[in-house]
């Protein structure tokens, strides 16, 4: 049924736009709860900026980072995911220079993705799809404006200044519109966002400790190679294989297996897993279980919010587990990474998503394993396909050499591997409860 509204001539706003969406009853409810008490606009209290267009240089042995829309991952700015960007592109761009404290906003592809700088990312730079909030009030609290642009009164207004078809974009000019509360009692807001950020700091450490403690035990950590100018394999190895692209000869797995220290050894992986097979595509369902696909197995770890759901495959082994290991078999950018399943609630894999269950190896250890460098390059050797299809089926993976390291070190892996967690789930609900403060605050003072 469709739904009519009416603006009066008076309303239109904005350039005279003309477009439905932006005149929705719910767009309308929310701009009048706004306006009920003062405001400010968002360029009249921060500099609001983009990043360098056009050309830019690189430079793997600069400090600083290029923030780019695939740095800014759940509110927080993600800079070893970043590259390194050259100084003298970076001293060309100062005014979009990060320091602590700036907000920044998504403005192109997946818009309206808002991250906060903390004291651990500069020095950085941005590039031109990323809207820098350089706060230069000292009576706006930063915290706040990340927590206001994730609520539903910041993100109507995102939404709403979004312009475009195919290509959808926000600019400067709209963002510096965006209207602010004027709040004098939101600290409780900002102390919630500090209990996000610290959360957040926790989950980061106790992963990046056991990263710590696995590279070191393997020699990762002390490991040089370089890359020599050829190459040869045995025409044993090209017949046992069926292999005849370079990548998978690369002698970068072998060299770090010469260099073990004495008292470890890699074994086959076939050995100990008894179950390893791929999903099959679900026939989705508004009911069913949970369908887990490449973009929910991140590294060390299963998104299991607001996923589809499906009906479970008759093949019951097809169905995840808790105790499972998922494995990403295909995907530029996701193929071998890999998480394990730990919630009780069992789930349907998709068929890009493989399923590996071990007799002797802790999930959350071998999830860890396979996302280092000692997996990593046997990902590389066992990928087949183009360069537009990578595929890394289960026959390969089968093939992988690992670590099976004494139960005590896997037990400290897992015990990193819980805190991590269950500093991240804490961190959810932070989230939720700083966004739920943030429009509770603005409700009531509307109706004040």
């Amino acid at each position: 049924m469709a739904i009519i509204n009416r603006i009066n001539l008076s309303q239109l706003e904005d350039e005279l736009r003309f477009d439905s969406q932006y005149y929705t009853p719910n767009n309308m409810l929310l701009e009048q709860e706004i306006l009920a008490f003062p405001t400010r606009l968002l360029g009249s209290v921060a500099l609001v900026t983009d990043g360098q267009h056009g050309y830019f240089r690189l430079d793997e042995s600069s400090e600083i980072r290029q923030i780019t829309a695939k740095c800014i991952k759940e509110g927080l700015v993600d800079k070893t995911v970043a590259d390194r960007l050259s100084s003298i592109t970076h001293n060309r761009n100062m005014r979009s220079s990060l320091a602590p404290g700036d907000v920044l906003v998504t403005t192109a592809g997946t818009i309206g993705e808002i991250g906060l700088v903390t004291d651990d990312v500069p020095p950085a730079n941005i590039d031109q799809d990323i809207g820098r909030i350089a706060i230069h009030d000292a009576s706006v609290s930063p915290h706040f404006i990340w927590a206001f642009l994730q609520s539903k009164f910041g993100r109507f207004q995102i939404d709403r200044f979004t312009t475009g078809q195919v290509q959808t974009h926000l600019s400067l000019k709209k963002m510096k519109k965006m209207r602010l509360p004027l709040l004098s009692n939101h600290k409780s807001v900002e102390d919630l966002v500090c209990r996000y950020v610290d959360a957040k700091s926790v989950s980061k450490g106790a992963y990046k400790s056991a990263k710590q403690l696995l590279d070191s035990a393997l020699g990762l950590d002390k490991l040089t190679f370089q890359k020599p100018i050829g190459y040869t394999a045995s025409l044993s190895e090209i017949e046992t294989s069926r292999r005849f692209d370079s990548e998978r000869y690369f002698p970068f797995f072998r060299a770090f297996r010469a260099k073990l220290p004495d008292n470890i050894s890699l074994s086959d992986l076939s050995n100990d897993l008894y179950f390893c097979k791929r999903g099959k595509q679900p026939t989705y369902s508004t009911t069913g279980l949970p369908v887990i696909n490449s973009k929910h197995v991140q590294p060390n770890r299963v998104l299991l919010d607001e996923n589809r759901r499906a009906r479970p495959n008759i093949e019951s082994n097809l169905q995840i587990r808790r105790g499972d290991t998922l494995l990403n078999g295909t995907g530029r950018g996701t193929i071998g990474r890999a998480a394990p399943y730990l919630s009780e609630e069992m789930a349907v894999p998709d068929n890009h998503v493989t399923i590996l269950r071990s007799r002797s190896l802790d999930p959350a250890y071998l999830s860890l394993y396979l996302n280092s460098a000692a997996g990593q390059m046997q990902v590389e050797m066992h990928q087949r396909g183009s360069s537009g299809q990578l595929e890394l089926y289960p026959l390969d993976i089968r093939k992988f050499f690992v670590w099976f390291a004494p139960d005590d070190f896997q037990q400290e892996i897992r015990r990193l591997h819980d805190v991590a967690a269950a500093a991240e789930r804490e961190s959810h609900l932070l989230l939720e409860q700083t966004k739920s403060r943030v429009e509770q605050l603005i409700e009531e003072a509307a109706q004040s």
